[in-house]
């Protein structure tokens, strides 16, 4: 069984890559790349809302982050495969690091923009 085939939903036939949330599979690819990139990566699962099913957040050692869909076993299986760590975001909540980065991004993109407005 590959690193990505326990996902639910099952293998598809002719060997691509199983589904996690309703994507065909890019979903899973782009998270196991997204580890492959970033170092010191976490899951947080998130739980299921009116909106949406189960999803996971990874972050990065710096707070970068990125969400994606995963569905009920989708995210323990994924973060497993992936061998990182998995904490339940109801118990734990977020960490510093993504907040931080988050302020960060928003610093950056107002002086971004009166940048841009300065230039006119």
């Amino acid at each position: 069984m590959g690193l990505l085939d326990r996902f639910r939903g099952g293998v598809a036939r002719g060997g691509s890559v199983l589904r996690v949330g309703s994507g065909n599979g890019e979903d899973a690819r782009y998270l196991a790349e997204w580890v492959r990139t970033h170092s010191g990566v976490e899951a947080y699962v998130e739980p299921k809302t009116t909106v949406t099913d189960v999803t996971v957040v990874l972050i990065a050692a710096d707070g970068e982050w990125t969400r994606r869909v995963v569905g009920e076993r989708g995210a323990r299986r994924l973060a497993g495969d992936l061998r990182i760590p998995v904490y339940d975001v109801r118990k734990t909540g977020y960490p510093q690091r993504m907040r931080d980065h988050d302020a960060r991004k928003r610093i950056e993109r107002k002086r971004a923009l009166e940048r841009d407005l300065g230039e006119l």
